[in-house]
């Protein structure tokens, strides 16, 4: 079940599922955060991919990573946080999912799950969003995802490994979604399943291209299709009130310490994002270079 928690903990809500149509000039993915011209840090948006080109990282940005003293990320994976979260994904014993959505429906999603090895038992009990979210990237296969990469690094570096939000503050809009919008975005992510590896690998190589502008615009159109309804939910819940909640620890751990950050890419822009926030609070960014080796950004070209 490692795989499966880490895909839905690790950046996949901003990825997937949001971004703020309010399109800003900003573009790069990866930022120096600076107050009064001294370095205080650095802010890198992230995509949820077990890529190989994701993870081969240049040796510069290794540098600047090193140079921290804490990595704050949106969840730290730990051990008794993913056991938690497991327990969050599913229902109390002798409730069923079966019974939420009907024969038919999870017949359908037990068919679109079939690749992702997941006990059957266990699907028995998944939760709607649970299912969902599991959908909505493909199955994994090594588990070594950008973000667990990021952090095992910046740990082995000797920098404190922090979360910008508790598991249950990150999952709450999710586990009070209405049942019927849980519903209308299974449905949409089981008639979606078949075209999930093509999507993820456009997403990603609009990443490597370093235009934070075009994959919100890419999310966008993946988004339109819920309807309004859930659109707005996920804006409102999802990013924008996590944007607030994630700034305000940062903000206090930036006040003592050089933090590299290190979220889902779509939680920096727009004038709810990160960068804005930032900068209202008093802090300089300045855009970097792609954080990864010129070998996986010539692939892309």
């Amino acid at each position: 079940m490692a795989r499966l928690t880490l895909a839905l903990l690790l950046s996949i809500l901003p990825m997937m599922l949001a971004a703020d149509q309010d399109q800003s000039t900003d573009r790069a993915l990866f930022w120096s955060i600076q107050r009064d011209g001294k370095p205080v840090g650095y802010l890198l948006g992230t995509i949820h991919s077990e890529d190989p080109r994701v993870l081969d990282f240049s040796e510069d940005f290794l540098h600047k990573l090193k140079a921290n003293t804490v990595f704050a990320m949106e969840l730290v994976p730990d051990l008794p946080t993913l056991a938690r979260l497991t327990e969050y994904m599913r229902y109390p014993p002798g409730q069923t999912l079966e019974a939420t959505i009907g024969v038919d429906r999870f017949n359908a999603l037990s068919s679109a799950l079939s690749d992702y090895k997941i006990p059957t038992e266990f699907v028995s009990r998944m939760k709607p969003w649970a299912a969902m979210m599991t959908l909505s990237t493909p199955p994994a296969k090594t588990g070594f995802f950008m973000d667990l990469s990021l952090s095992l690094r910046a740990s082995g570096g000797g920098l404190k490994v922090v979360g910008l939000e508790t598991l249950e503050q990150q999952l709450s809009f999710l586990e009070s979604m209405p049942v019927s919008m849980q519903l209308t975005l299974l449905d949409q992510a089981i008639a979606e399943s078949s075209r999930v590896n093509q999507a993820h690998e456009q997403m990603v190589t609009v990443y490597l291209e370093n235009n934070l502008a075009e994959l919100q615009i890419l999310s966008v159109e993946q988004l339109q299709a819920v309807g309004d309804a859930a659109s707005d939910y996920f804006m409102n819940l999802g990013i924008h009130a996590r944007n607030v909640r994630m700034a305000e620890s940062l903000l206090a751990q930036l006040a003592n310490n050089k933090v590299f950050v290190a979220v889902g890419a779509l939680h920096l822009p727009g004038e709810g994002g990160l960068l804005n926030i930032l900068r209202q609070r008093g802090f300089e960014l300045s855009p970097q270079d792609i954080p990864f080796s010129e070998a996986s950004v010539t692939s892309v070209q």
